[in-house]
């Protein structure tokens, strides 16, 4: 990877040393809130002012919103301060991946990065932040970091001491309760042409219910389920998918069910796990892919590299807005760059290294996950010989109605082959519904058999 800016050499050997895995003192928690932010991020900007102080983030809605809406830009004066191109890259290495690097070269003449002012949205409700002071000296890694206890509602370790709590901070952050979602994702072929995928997906987020408790994730085990059933193109329409997520993958690990249409029977899905390629997704992702990361992390050694200034998509409503057609966002290559923002961030920079014995397609995978809401937010996948394979890109916003900092849309580059799949779009459909209602009734095999059936 690139060498970026590292903050300090002194911040660098204290996140790469050996740690134990220990929980923080009242004195370290004590700082969330105050030095730091409530999540953990370092509150004030840094040294030349480009990244501002946090200051809270978003807490209300933009003028005009109603739920149910897309979301407004609450920053569409904001101008593009510079942009980055193939000819201007080495100007900008410093904070840049090695991945962006390589886009700009596949692309030179159409890939680019506008870069506007860095604003720190990200937020979540008092409740989150209040269960994050909480965990921050109670959580632990068990089961050698396959699972994680002592911690619910927030980030389990917000003052992280090695990169597999960092890892874990992403999966286990706040992203709503219950949620559904009608989404889209589109594989376009080398030149542009493509079919477009669309599914209605169903996510129950135990670990995150206001009134969870210790003892109650102990006793089930379960950190989410996730429902999701295709239902266009008319060949695909009904294949279904159920998961539900455990919180120790080594008492238990991920249980999963599929429905085929054509058999019309729901069958359990071990295999729905790690590089197993993502479903319908024509090749170009891994499950574990899937929300930047998720699942278990036993196959890798997790390095916690250190913090740096990097280029990330932040504040991506442009991209988000419902008077984009998708044809305007899906060009060959890479999507539409003008439509995206970039800002400079801190981000935790973890790389994991696939352990002697393990078995998966990416030898090496560096995460780059934004400091304020612990977002994975790109991502550079090694094959066994060692060269760059993919780089994956999560297009962030604030639904500011919840709040929660989560991707809007996010792009799996397949370097070798010269295509991408773009999987969140919902310019065209609805938006997410962060109110509904849902219980463990609706993620059974049963359940999932009803949905699927046409």
């Amino acid at each position: 990877m690139n060498k970026l800016a590292i903050l300090s050499a002194a911040v660098m050997v204290a996140l790469t040393a050996p740690s134990a895995l220990a929980k923080v003192t009242d004195a370290e928690a004590a700082k969330l809130g105050t030095e730091l932010t409530p999540l953990g991020g370092v509150k004030a900007g840094n040294a030349d002012g480009s990244i501002p102080a946090w200051d809270g983030g978003i807490t209300t809605a933009a003028a005009g919103y109603e739920k149910g809406m897309h979301h407004p830009d609450p920053f569409s004066a904001d101008k593009i301060e510079f942009t980055i191109t193939n000819a201007t890259k080495e100007k900008y290495k410093a904070h840049l991946t090695e991945g962006q690097m390589k886009l700009f070269e596949l692309y030179p003449d159409t890939y680019k990065m506008n870069v506007y002012q860095t604003r720190r949205t990200a937020s979540v409700p008092q409740f989150v932040y209040d269960a994050t002071k909480a965990n921050a000296t109670r959580a632990e890694l068990v089961s050698e970091g396959n699972g994680v206890k002592g911690a619910s509602i927030g980030v389990p370790f917000p003052i992280p001491e090695n990169g597999l709590e960092v890892i874990w901070n992403h999966v286990l952050r706040f992203r709503g309760v219950d949620v559904k979602t009608s989404r889209s994702q589109a594989a376009p072929t080398a030149g542009g042409s493509y079919t477009l995928v669309e599914t209605a997906e169903e996510i129950r987020f135990q670990y995150s219910r206001p009134e969870m408790t210790l003892d109650k994730l102990a006793a089930s085990n379960t950190l989410f389920y996730f429902k999701q059933v295709v239902t266009q193109p008319a060949r695909l329409a009904g294949t279904a998918l159920l998961v539900k997520e455990t919180m120790d993958q080594e008492a238990l690990p991920r249980q999963a069910w599929t429905y085929n249409t054509g058999q019309r029977r729901v069958r359990k899905a071990p295999n729905v796990a790690f590089d197993t390629p993502g479903s319908v997704s024509d090749g170009l992702r891994t499950t574990d892919d899937f929300d930047m990361f998720n699942g278990s992390p036993v196959r890798y050694n997790w390095e916690l590299i250190g913090k740096q200034e990097v280029y990330i998509p932040y504040n991506d409503y442009k991209l988000h807005s419902d008077q984009l057609k998708y044809d305007q966002i899906i060009h060959p290559g890479h999507i539409n760059p003008e439509f995206v923002r970039w800002e400079k961030h801190r981000v935790w920079v973890v790389k994991a290294q696939l352990k002697e014995g393990m078995r998966h397609i990416y030898k090496t995978r560096t995460f780059y996950i934004d400091e304020d809401s612990w977002q994975v937010s790109l991502a550079d996948m090694y094959d066994n010989r060692d060269e760059l394979y993919r780089v994956a890109v999560a297009h962030a916003i604030n639904y500011y109605e919840v709040p929660t900092h989560w991707s809007t849309l996010e792009v799996f580059h397949d370097l070798q082959s010269r295509r991408y799949i773009a999987m969140g779009l919902d310019n065209e459909g609805r938006m997410y519904d962060f109110d509904a209602k849902l219980s463990e009734a609706n993620f059974t095999p049963a359940a999932l058999r009803r949905a699927g059936i046409r």
